[in-house]
């Protein structure tokens, strides 16, 4: 898998500091500045600390069974190009070397909800899914709202049972401008998720 965060720090020094210091407890694989600088703080075959308790699909020690990739940005401003451009050939490897599928790709959010909420409304994932770097949903005919939180468990988002933090997972990556209760467009880009992608987590965890 692929862990992407921000920093949430007012610079990319200081953030590099923090994760080079083992009294943090606290390291990622890779850390990318805003001039697109991207530096190795872990080798991609060691145990990085960036995920922390969370869960995605059938995995519970996230730390074990990703890379984890920092970017510089205080999770409110846009991302910069530069960095993004970065993010994107650092991905495209370590996806290649290792394997990787798109919708394992995930935002800290994604397995860790209302713990984190990086990278971030900000983050541009349909950049990202443009170049096959993490799953979109398409909207298809939706189910039914009463099978959110197994569609949510089907789709890899199996953190929570919480409907309303499920939600809030679901939105930050997938529709950062909703606001109000679950509603169809929701259900019609979960559902598609769940049918395409939904292959690492069964529905039977709900």
């Amino acid at each position: 898998m692929i862990v992407i965060h921000y920093t949430a720090m007012p610079d990319t020094d200081a953030a590099c500091r923090t994760l080079c210091n083992p009294d943090n407890e606290v390291s990622a694989h890779y850390l990318i500045g805003p001039d697109g600088t991207a530096m190795s703080l872990v080798a991609e075959n060691m145990r990085a600390w960036h995920a922390g308790s969370g869960r995605w699909a059938d995995v519970t020690d996230v730390n074990s069974a990703s890379i984890g990739i920092e970017l510089s940005n205080d999770g409110y401003s846009p991302f910069a190009a530069p960095l993004m451009d970065s993010l994107c050939a650092l991905m495209q490897g370590i996806m290649q070397r290792w394997d990787i599928p798109a919708h394992r790709v995930i935002g800290h959010s994604d397995m860790a909800p209302g713990r984190k909420i990086d990278p971030g409304a900000r983050f541009d994932w349909t950049r990202l899914a443009r170049l096959g770097l993490c799953a979109a949903p398409r909207p298809v005919d939706p189910a039914p709202l009463d099978q959110f939180v197994p569609l949510m468990h089907q789709a890899g988002f199996t953190a929570t049972d919480d409907a309303d933090l499920a939600l809030h997972s679901f939105r930050l990556r997938h529709r950062p401008d909703a606001i109000g209760p679950l509603d169809m467009a929701d259900m019609a880009l979960l559902t598609d998720l769940a049918q395409r992608f939904g292959v690492d987590g069964p529905a039977s965890t709900a």
